[in-house]
């Protein structure tokens, strides 16, 4: 690797499985790679692991369009996302509506779709597993009908 990278690392606490689904059929996220613990190499160490933890996932990898996050349940319970949010660009008001909706559904929208000075459509929210969202148009889509 010639470059540095950073890219996100989602801890879903035990809902990673379920996580890849949603946002393979919310956004069209591609799935990867996905390893369970009782699959690694090395065993962990002695209560590391949540008790049940055993076939959650160790690591995963997904792909929206050109970035690859990664995910994974951790070795504990319920996580948070705070402080952060992802943002998803999109070509179309359609799409970013689509996408905001699909995202949204049993989460809360925190800033509904609308026109900004900076874009003809974003909005914001945090999904079922409390990440954040912020879904916008490309800057060179062109404008709202």
């Amino acid at each position: 690797m010639k470059t540095s990278l950073v890219q996100p690392y989602l801890f879903f606490g035990g809902r990673c499985e379920e996580a890849l689904e949603f946002y393979r059929k919310a956004i069209g996220a591609q799935v990867g790679m996905v390893m369970r613990f009782s699959e690694s190499p090395e065993p962990p160490p002695p209560d590391m692991l949540a008790p049940g933890f055993a076939d959650k996932v160790m690591h995963a990898s997904f792909t929206v369009g050109e970035t690859v996050l990664m995910a994974s349940d951790g070795c504990e319970g319920p996580e948070s996302f705070a402080g952060f949010s992802l943002s998803l660009s999109v070509a179309t008001v359609e799409e970013a509506e689509a996408k905001f909706a699909a995202l949204a559904e049993g989460g809360e929208v925190t800033m509904p779709m609308g026109k900004t000075f900076w874009s003809p459509c974003f909005g914001m929210l945090k999904d079922r597993f409390g990440m954040g969202w912020m879904v916008t148009i490309l800057e060179d889509a062109p404008p709202s009908h």
